[in-house]
């Protein structure tokens, strides 16, 4: 868990862009469209089901504030929440995690129909 796992090194949360006391945000290294951030919860935890209540409250607003942010930033027409819970589900990196995925008029990738 903890050391081996991304999201537990300070080498990512040092590029966190806001925090609270439970989790913090960062880009997507690899993102899908311009201004895609993921919240991730501070505590290692594998999945969504597996973080306390407190957590989940954290990570909600914070994509609350940072939507503030890229409304400001980038302008998007509409985003995409997305949480991929087990590895059946497309889940990559077994820390919780939430993208919030900017949308733009003409954005051609499709997430979900």
């Amino acid at each position: 868990m903890g050391e081996s796992c991304i999201f537990c090194s300070d080498e990512v949360k040092k590029n966190a862009i806001m925090d609270n006391k439970l989790a913090y945000v960062v880009y997507d290294k690899y993102p899908q469209a311009q201004g895609h951030v993921l919240i991730i919860p501070k505590r290692h935890s594998e999945n969504w089901f597996k973080t306390t209540e407190e957590e989940k409250i954290a990570v909600f607003n914070l994509i609350e504030e940072v939507k503030v942010l890229l409304d400001y930033k980038y302008g998007p027409a509409g985003y995409n929440i997305v949480m991929n819970c087990g590895k059946s589900a497309g889940q990559v990196i077994f820390h919780t995690h939430v993208h919030l995925i900017p949308r733009y008029v003409g954005d051609s990738k499709k997430i979900f129909s």
